[in-house]
């Protein structure tokens, strides 16, 4: 089978087109045929094994496949790797039925990006209706799907925050009461403006560096923000115990494979309420590209030239 396979660190230039023998998916697993996978900003840095789990050479990067199985299923799934290739080899645990009404481009959106989001929300900041939200990176594609969710979900005010005028009326058009520049000199004073001289109550934050400093400042009495991502790749200043009693706040982190560790299936529940929301038109996913699976190298280019909207995908039949 074709797949993209990584022999060396680095960036996107490791990103290489081989043929590699099928995956054996083992006692029990399913062996899919792919006919998307998805690309996550976590791929960048897998990719120069700069992620929170470390990486082990040679390697088939991608954690998000869509396709179908043997029996005909039509399904979408977390992988353990591997998912940029024709086949895959998934954990039935981890494979969602594809309802109709929903396109493998849009459960795609949802298995990492939407799951994500969801998660931040109900579980990591715990929104609470006519609360402030703001969210980083409003354009991309866990911001797309947390804009829309946190309206869904009861939020007050939500405030998006991006580069570009074109990004920027994106979030707008998906729900966003008003939206920041990621470019403001100061953000915290930006925030506040754009929440009517308010503080706010929650952060969705994937950047990292002087953003999350800067929206620490801008929280209000026992506001959260949820830290998921660091995308500026720039450490934010060290938080200090003191200040969190000193203004009531919290900060929170969220890596999304620890999900499966809490009780009951939360992941199960967040997908077939986002399935449901998609079916019924009450949720929209943004679909930021779809390239060949000989293309990877671009996608992860964009990736981190941070020029992309919405969900990147890869087409291995392509």
């Amino acid at each position: 089978m074709r797949a993209i396979q990584i022999t060396e660190f680095g960036g996107p230039e490791v990103l290489t087109l081989t043929e590699l023998p099928d995956p054996d998916p083992g006692p029990g697993g399913l062996l899919v045929e792919v006919d998307r996978a998805g690309v996550n900003y976590a791929d960048t840095h897998q990719a120069e094994n700069s992620y929170l789990a470390p990486a082990t050479l040679p390697l088939v990067p991608g954690s998000e496949v869509a396709g179908r199985t043997a029996d005909g299923r039509r399904i979408v799934a977390l992988t353990a790797g591997g998912g940029y290739a024709e086949k895959a080899a998934v954990d039935p645990a981890m494979a969602y039925d594809i309802p109709d009404g929903v396109s493998d481009e849009a459960a795609l959106a949802l298995v990492v990006q939407g799951a994500t989001a969801w998660v931040l929300l109900r579980k990591s900041v715990r929104l609470e209706p006519g609360e402030s939200v703001v969210v980083h990176a409003a354009a991309g594609g866990v911001g797309t799907l947390a804009v829309q969710l946190a309206k869904l979900f009861g939020a007050g005010r939500v405030i998006a925050v991006a580069s570009g005028a074109e990004k920027r009326d994106r979030a707008l058009e998906l729900g966003a009461d008003t939206a920041v520049d990621s470019a403001a000199p100061d953000m915290a004073a930006a925030l506040i403006e754009a929440n009517g001289g308010r503080r706010v109550d929650v952060v969705l934050d994937m950047v990292g560096g002087r953003v999350t400093d800067g929206s620490l400042r801008a929280l209000a009495p026992f506001g959260r923000l949820a830290f998921y991502g660091m995308a500026s790749r720039e450490l934010p200043s060290p938080v200090k115990p003191a200040n969190l009693m000193r203004f009531s706040t919290t900060v929170a982190g969220m890596w999304l494979p620890h999900v499966r560790l809490l009780p009951g299936d939360v992941m199960g529940r967040a997908m077939a309420e986002m399935f449901t929301l998609v079916a019924d038109g009450d949720l929209r996913t943004v679909t930021g590209g779809v390239l060949p699976l000989a293309r990877a190298r671009e996608a992860h280019e964009a990736l981190r030239s941070r020029g992309t909207v919405g969900k990147l995908l890869l087409d291995p039949t392509a």
